[in-house]
This record gives C-alpha cells, sequence and structure tokens, in this order.
C-alpha cells in the first residue's frame, strides 16, 4: 500500500494516475473541501483507491494513514509566496515530511518519497549546471520557502542515515507544468501570458518540466531499491521571454514580449518590501524579486539514470495544459 499524501496539487494527481495504472493500492489524504479529479477516482478499480478525509497536521490522522503502508510519497507543500514567516511554512514543508518518517520507521519500515525543489541548491549557469552536489546558493538563500525545504531535506537526510530500515529519496524538481493544474498552480504563469498581445517578462528564466516526468521519477524512486538520497529532477532550461515565446508558437498566437528592465524588478521589489513591513502581504518583496533575475541551470542525469525519469518536450506539456483546463 502507498500512502500518497498532497493527491489534489498538480504532481500527486499525476503521482496518483501513474499508481493507479500500474494497479498499486493508493492511500491518500485529503483535507475537507478539497477533492482529487473526478476522472481519476473513476479510473480505480474495486479496493484500489482509499480517501481518508482530515488534516495531514493531525497527528492522528498522519499516523492512522501511515499504518499498513510501506510506501509513503509526499507531494504536499505550502508555496505561497505572500507569507511572510519562516515558520508559516514550516508545519507542512519540515515537520510534516520528517514525521512521515518517522511513523513509517516505527510500524514497518519501506520508503519516503519526499518532494522538495531544485531551488535548495544554487541555480548554476549554462556553462556550469548545478548538480546534487551544489550547495545551495544564489538568491533562493532569502526564499522562506527554499529554507523550509532545505531544512526538511537536511533532517530526512539525518534520519535515514540512523533508520536503515526506511530508504529516503528526495526529489528536487523544477518549474512544473503539464495536466492535473487544477488552481491552477504554476499554470497561472502559463494563463497569464496567453494570447496577450503584450507581455512583459523579468531578465530570469526556470528550469521548465512537465509534471508527469517527476510523477515517474516518484515511481522509479519507490521501485529502485538502490535509489537515495537527493534527486534533480529539473527539466529544460528557458528565460521566461523564451518560454513565453514558445508558449505562443504552442498555441498559434502572436506576442510582443519585453524584457523588463533589472533596476525596474529591483524598484518594484523595494516597493514590495515597503507593502510588507506596512502590513500589507505581497508578492513582490525584493527576496522574491530577485529569484526572476536569474537563470536556472540543474543536470538531471542521475534522475534520468537512477530513476528512468523521461523527458517530455515541453510543447506537449503547453499543450496538455491547456488541454486540461479546457475540458
Amino acid at each position: 500500500m502507498t500512502l500518497l499524501l498532497g493527491a489534489t496539487g498538480l504532481l500527486g494527481h499525476n503521482v496518483l494516475e501513474l499508481l493507479l495504472k500500474q494497479g498499486r493500492k493508493v492511500r491518500a489524504v485529503v483535507r475537507e473541501g478539497s477533492s482529487i479529479d473526478s476522472a481519476l477516482v473513476a479510473q480505480a478499480a474495486a479496493g484500489q483507491l482509499e480517501i481518508y478525509y482530515g488534516s495531514i497536521l493531525d497527528s492522528s490522522v498522519l499516523e492512522r494513514a501511515v499504518r499498513g503502508c510501506t510506501e509513503v510519497v509526499n507531494c504536499a507543500g505550502v508555496t505561497d509566496m505572500t507569507l511572510q514567516n519562516l515558520d508559516d511554512y514550516r508545519p507542512v514543508n519540515t515537520a510534516l515530511p520528517f514525521q512521515a518518517a518517522r511513523l513509517l520507521d516505527s510500524l514497518s519500515g519501506g520508503v519516503l518519497v519526499d518532494v522538495s525543489t531544485a531551488n535548495t541548491v544554487d541555480p548554476g549557469t549554462r556553462e556550469r549546471p548545478s548538480d546534487e552536489n551544489t550547495p545551495f546558493g544564489g538568491p533562493f538563500t532569502a526564499s522562506l520557502y527554499a529554507r523550509s525545504k532545505r531544512e526538511s531535506e537536511k533532517s530526512l537526510l539525518d534520519f535515514a542515515a540512523t533508520h536503515l530500515r526506511t530508504r529516503v529519496v528526495i526529489l528536487l524538481p523544477g518549474f512544473m507544468i503539464g495536466p492535473y493544474d487544477r488552481k491552477p498552480s504554476s499554470g497561472r504563469l502559463l494563463r497569464t501570458a496567453y494570447k496577450e498581445p503584450v507581455m512583459a517578462a523579468p531578465p530570469g528564466g526556470k528550469s521548465f518540466v512537465d509534471a508527469r516526468d517527476v510523477a515517474a521519477a516518484v515511481l522509479g524512486a519507490l521501485d529502485n531499491p538502490l535509489a537515495q538520497g537527493r534527486y534533480l529532477t529539473t527539466g529544460k532550461s528557458l528565460t521566461f521571454k523564451e518560454f513565453f515565446a514558445l508558449q505562443a508558437s504552442v498555441c498559434s498566437y502572436r506576442q510582443t514580449c519585453i524584457e523588463i528592465p533589472r533596476r525596474i524588478c529591483l524598484a518594484t521589489g523595494s516597493l514590495g518590501n515597503w507593502l510588507e513591513k506596512r502590513g500589507t502581504r505581497n508578492i513582490f518583496p525584493d527576496r522574491n524579486v530577485r529569484q526572476l533575475l536569474v537563470e536556472e541551470w540543474y543536470d538531471n542525469s542521475r534522475a534520468r539514470k537512477e530513476l528512468g525519469m523521461p523527458c517530455t518536450p515541453l510543447e506537449t506539456s503547453i499543450t496538455d495544459f491547456f488541454g486540461y483546463v479546457a475540458r
């Protein structure tokens, strides 16, 4: 039995789809008021999918959910960039994975696959892409989200070193896009630019990856008994301007994209800091803006080799995202 946390999100839905296609039994914890895509629920065979309703932060709910499972996949995460304190991220991003590992180890042992972020390593350059051994660096050391995830990685790796009944694999995905982005989450970037005649873009970029590729890496991590530690599950590095041009080409519309000068971006960050100090939550404080000024280059060869992570063309990812939201 596989316990899936964060099943209602973009990656969680794609992981669930693969688990069900492989005929695995899955247990998912879903908070009240949230739901799993009805089409996925309908695909499950009788008795294949169990849904527990409750909070993943409720220790009694989590303990009941882990019982009887030998595999735990944690796709849950708080990503809200308007939060102002590290402690706002820690319960889900830091404490939850450690508690899940501890419960799994105490009950049966097995494997925990935790989803972190590529931003816990320095973003690298075109000439020297980062790998799993690259230290935490760049503008992301100021990111509250990335810091909470890096704390989680450290606690899980320390735990795995002394609790040998539980194998721990940590995935570090890039900017995920694709189907099942119901909120949307990362898909907001795609929607914002869709069919706009003029688009403004910051000078940086991301490592864009299909969520289904990361989901495949999750299953590879479950199935490879030698897999352990951290894996960069990233994709193709593009500037925002390049990505918007690709989306316009895929979706057959014309767009003029203007790169925002760095000084204007930094001025926006200063304004965001000013608003934040006066109690106004916003997504533009300096710690967030500076992340948009760097390109992100990562080496995902370890994940491709050891976890069998595929490489879906971004054209397909974009097409399938819009195909899903149009349903």
